[in-house]
């Protein structure tokens, strides 16, 4: 099995930072589109998102439950479901104590890749992990997987690395949907008539 990773927060879904309002929660543009190209293809899609409110103090666990079902109502209209939702809930600065450490599951490390490759059987050269800051791209990298960074503005650091070099530069999700497709052969002929002008 091979997977498409997401990054949530600027990549999936509109950023808002530290927000668990699901009355907030907006895919980004094209998004659908995009995962469900991915469906077609045959990758197995996954959410891979750092979740540091939770060790600082902002919401607990529980309040992402509500978020991982809204995430699923949105994507359901565009017949994508996904086969894992995995977050990292600690922070070296952060002010719960049972939360506030470090771990190997807060990208750029690449633990959560790594756990939802061993728990589904994911071959992880053959997958790609997408997000929109270079942490993400370096925890992709790290677990051996092809990195796409959408360069929506939010990487702000630029601290470049070998490790922290994306194999794809995209404008967005659907681009590089598109993109990735395109390496793999002729498009299926829904998404051919999706992507005309």
């Amino acid at each position: 099995m091979r997977a498409i990773f997401l990054d949530k927060d600027g990549t999936l879904i509109e950023d808002v930072p530290y927000s668990v309002n699901i009355d907030q929660m907006r895919l980004t543009w094209q998004a659908g589109q995009a995962l469900q190209l991915f469906q077609t293809l045959g990758y197995a899609l996954f959410v891979i998102t750092n979740q540091a409110g939770i060790a600082k103090g902002f919401f607990t666990e529980e309040a992402l439950v509500p978020v991982r079902q809204r995430l699923d109502e949105l994507l359901a209209q565009y017949g994508v479901s996904l086969t894992g939702f995995y977050y990292c809930p600690h922070s070296p600065d952060g002010v719960v104590p049972h939360y506030a450490m470090e771990c190997d599951c807060r990208k750029p490390l690449p633990g959560l890749l790594e756990r939802a490759a061993a728990e589904h059987g994911i071959d992880l050269s053959q997958s790609w992990m997408i997000g929109d800051i270079l942490n993400d791209v370096e925890a992709g990298r790290r677990a051996g997987c092809n990195t796409v960074l959408i360069d929506n503005g939010n990487e702000t650091e630029w601290r470049r690395s070998e490790l922290r070099t994306p194999h794809l530069v995209a404008p967005d999700l659907y681009f590089a949907a598109h993109v990735i497709a395109a390496r793999e052969g002729p498009l299926p002929a829904l998404h051919r008539e999706a992507s005309r002008p």
